[in-house]
């Protein structure tokens, strides 16, 4: 067999492992690698070459690696517990959701989280990283797939299963022990050299390694706001039978997914009344500070909260710091010398600080506008001066940031970050990323507002990431209020939108197989129509149809 790597030809024998390959070219590469690209589709490196073809090779820094290192972490995890707790009398281990760039986790049976518990565990992952023991795949049928998760009590793989169109499951075998993940993983054990395990609150962190810094674990600094936020979703899904994507499909089809769909929506105008009573009975507040990541739906959320403190007798006054925006020629570039309007930098801070004092004094200021199409600042006598009862609603990315309104006084700020924080997960052991359903809402919107193909949201959405990383979420625990906007039945309603854009990907781009990711994850999930969903949602901030036009 003929293997082409970067444009040099080398014969193998047939069968070969692409593991064998790799081991000759890991120099090339500053970290591990993990997976593979044959002919330009990943796969695993225990893959074995069958016919002539051209691989290249993917390293620990690179999303779909450390996604890899992640999976093969928690088999290694959970086989452990089996091991050192016994089948007796753990239940069952719960991958949550993630925090501190780890992930949260709870454990069902008879077990009481320690550190003792935990050390124990963590010695036997080191024992099985140590002996480099195979992670075998392995195709069994789905009776005998469901007849394993039974057995390790994995009920929400088991009622998952009966959503799945084809008779076969791949699984993944470590010494004895079965489970189902979505994704890939590493040939053998002595990949994972990195991992920590902390207790917190009832249950513990695994703490991994970060695809920016593969071989260093970042301290564990949970945002207790954010873990809140995300633990009230998590009780709440429970709460309404929905906890998981099986669940959420037993709904659909017993005609019950309309009445979650009106109770999540309720619960959510419920905590943004709450926020605008804690915001009226601050008479010192005079700016509403809101910012959070893309497609975190900001724009229904101030809208909405507009509404609220309506309802409380404030008139909010709604201020877009886009209009802050300097001259195009004045804005920053970044590395690769493009315009980078994601940094403080871009804005004239200066000017927005002096506006807002002046309008806190009373006085009368006229604010400016930003002409897009050339790049300046305008004014077109847009007047404003406040009156006593009259709130500002500010929402940028770089709202939490103190810098951006640093002439502002404390007491004056009222400030709330906005995330989609999905609790929702596929089963007990492959959780959602709120990056995916932030991703998922922009193809839609950007296709429906901008014409934007899935393409072009896809290939510039690692700058958005680096934007968010750099300018909003270090700034998360200083904000006084978290609002979720991430609701339980949602990718049921964008997998209708999602999945044609997503088949326009074509084979031969970079974004294909991120299309392709995204196209098996939402296979998981049964459809919605968007008829049910309320004119005021924040889902209608991306579908359209939207009663506030946006």
């Amino acid at each position: 067999m003929i293997v082409t790597y970067k444009g040099t030809k080398k014969e193998y024998a047939e069968g070969t492992q692409i593991l064998e390959i790799a081991e000759e070219h890991k120099g090339d590469y500053q970290y591990d690698i993990l997976l593979a690209k044959k002919n330009g589709a990943l796969c695993e490196l225990t893959k074995k070459i069958t016919e002539d073809c051209e691989l290249d090779f993917v390293g620990a820094d690179t999303g779909c690696g450390n996604s890899t290192y992640k999976r093969s972490a928690l088999l290694i995890m959970l086989k452990a517990f089996y091991k050192v707790v016994g089948r007796e009398e753990l239940k069952n281990v719960s991958v949550q959701f993630s925090i501190s760039k780890g992930y949260y986790c709870s454990i069902d049976g008879d077990v009481e989280v320690t550190e003792e518990l935990l050390a124990s565990v963590e010695k036997e992952m080191h024992r099985l990283v140590d002996e480099a023991i195979p992670i075998n795949k392995i195709t069994m049928h789905i009776d005998e797939a469901k007849k394993k998760c039974e057995e390790y009590g994995m009920l929400q793989k088991v009622n998952l299963y009966k959503y799945r169109r084809s008779s076969g499951i791949n699984m993944y075998e470590l010494m004895g022990f079965e489970d189902y993940f979505y994704g890939y993983m590493v040939p053998n054990t002595k990949y994972i050299k990195l991992f920590k395990l902390y207790k917190y609150d009832q249950g513990f962190v695994i703490q991994l390694p970060t695809k920016e810094k593969p071989e260093e674990l970042m301290p564990f600094e949970p945002k207790q706001n954010i873990y809140q936020a995300l633990k009230e979703a998590t009780i709440w899904g429970i709460e309404q039978g929905a906890p998981n994507v099986g669940a959420i499909n037993d709904k659909i089809v017993k005609g019950e997914i309309n009445d979650l769909m009106l109770v999540q929506e309720a619960f959510q105008e419920k905590k943004l009344a709450e926020l605008a009573e804690v915001i009226a009975s601050k008479k010192d507040i005079r700016f509403v500070m809101i910012a959070g990541p893309s497609s975190s739906g900001k724009t229904t959320t101030s809208h909405r909260l507009s509404v609220q403190l309506l309802a409380k007798g404030l008139k909010p006054i709604p201020i877009p710091v886009d209009n802050y925006f300097v001259n195009r020629e004045d804005t920053p570039r970044d590395e690769n010398g493009e315009l980078d309007y994601e940094v403080l930098e871009a804005l004239d801070v200066e000017l927005f600080n002096e506006h807002m004092v002046r309008l806190a004094r009373g006085e009368r200021v006229e604010l400016p506008s930003f002409n897009f199409l050339t790049g300046r600042r305008e004014y077109h006598g847009n007047y404003l001066q406040l009156k006593e009862n009259e709130v500002l609603v500010i929402e940028g990315i770089h709202c939490l940031n103190s810098a951006m309104s640093y002439s502002i006084p404390e007491e004056q700020k009222f400030k709330i970050y906005i995330s989609a924080l999905t609790q929702l997960n596929i089963d007990e052991h492959n959780r959602i990323s709120t990056s995916d359903l932030r991703l998922l809402r922009r193809i839609v919107r950007d296709a429906r507002t901008r014409g934007n193909s899935a393409t072009d949201t896809i290939g510039m959405w690692h700058l958005v990431r680096r934007g968010e990383e750099n300018n909003i979420f270090p700034y998360q625990q200083i904000a006084d209020a978290v609002f979720n906007s991430a609701m339980i039945y949602e990718i049921s309603v964008l997998k209708q939108y999602a999945e044609p854009l997503l088949f326009s990907v074509e084979k031969n781009t970079k974004e294909y197989y991120e299309a392709k990711r995204l196209l098996k994850f939402l296979n998981y999930f049964l459809g919605v129509p968007a008829e049910s969903v309320p004119k005021n949602s924040i889902l209608r901030e991306f579908i359209g149809g939207s009663c506030f036009n946006v």
